[in-house]
C-alpha cells in the first residue's frame, strides 16, 4: 500500500485481527515518517445478492442498511454511531441466514426489525412504517 501523505511504499507497524467486527486494523508508517490507520472489511456487495419481492437479485449494501437504521435513529442523539454498530451486528447475523450468496429482501427486513427491537421500539416502529413485514 501506499502512503496517503507521500505516495511511498508502506510497512505494517502493527495490525489486529477485530473478530467481533470482522475487520482488520492495520497501523502503517512509511519511509517518510507519516503513520496512518487503515482498516480492511470484507466487500459484501461482491459477495452477497439480495433478491426482493420481484425476485430480482441485487448486490448486498451495507450503505443502505446503514441509511436506513440512522433514518430510524434519528431521535438519538448518538444516532450515527448506534446506526453503524448496529449495521455490524446485523451484517454478522444476516451472514449466518445467507445460504449460497443470496438472502431474501424479507430476511433483512425481519433480522433489523428484530436487531431494533431489542435496541430501541421507537425505531423499530420507525422502520416498520417503512419497511413493512411481508
Amino acid at each position: 500500500m501506499v502512503c496517503i501523505h507521500c505516495q511511498s511504499e508502506t510497512q505494517v507497524s502493527n495490525s489486529r485481527l477485530q473478530k467481533k467486527l470482522n475487520r482488520v486494523w492495520r497501523r502503517r508508517a512509511c519511509s517518510q515518517g507519516h503513520v496512518f490507520t487503515t482498516l480492511e472489511t470484507a466487500d459484501y456487495a461482491s459477495q452477497w445478492l439480495v433478491t426482493g419481492t420481484n425476485k430480482r437479485l441485487q448486490p448486498f449494501n451495507r450503505d443502505k442498511l446503514f441509511m436506513s437504521l440512522h433514518r430510524s435513529l434519528q431521535h438519538r442523539k448518538t444516532a450515527l454511531s448506534d446506526a453503524n454498530a448496529l449495521a455490524d451486528t446485523i451484517i454478522q447475523k444476516l451472514a449466518t441466514e445467507i445460504t449460497d450468496g443470496v438472502i431474501a429482501s424479507t430476511t433483512v427486513t425481519s433480522v433489523v426489525q428484530v436487531a431494533l427491537n431489542r435496541f430501541d421500539g421507537a425505531a423499530s416502529s420507525h422502520y416498520q412504517a417503512f419497511h413493512p413485514a411481508k
